[in-house]
């Protein structure tokens, strides 16, 4: 009886061998770095870090455009006032002399803004 359970246990233990070999196997194949998924793995820690630096390429890119339009902005608003000053004092100026003809005013030169490119 000693002995059958000797063969039994030495059974079992090869069985339990061969199962952690064959595991074994299985997990470095699933592991390898050339085309199991650590391979994935790799590839998409490869992506991740473009991605890093594209990220933050376009957080530059937006600062700057956001310091530029503030400028812009800044820049515009102070010309509005400037134009709304020129246009208040516009009311503060005389009317035509009772001598000078609307239509001879109309007669004189005229100047004209041509479109074009400014760059």
């Amino acid at each position: 009886m000693d002995l059958v359970a000797d063969i039994l246990l030495v059974a079992g233990a090869l069985g339990a061998g061969l199962y952690c070999f064959v595991l074994a196997r299985r997990l470095s194949r699933f592991t390898d770095l050339e085309n199991g998924v650590g391979a994935a793995v790799a590839v998409l820690s490869a992506q991740v870090t473009d991605l890093q630096h594209a990220l933050d390429s376009a957080q530059k890119t937006a600062t700057h455009s956001s310091d530029s339009l503030e400028d812009l902005t800044t820049r515009a608003e102070d010309a509005a006032k400037r134009l709304e000053l020129m246009v208040a004092s516009l009311h503060d100026l005389p009317p035509s002399p009772p001598g000078v003809e609307k239509s001879s005013v109309k007669n004189g030169p005229v100047f004209s803004r041509h479109g074009g490119n400014s760059q």
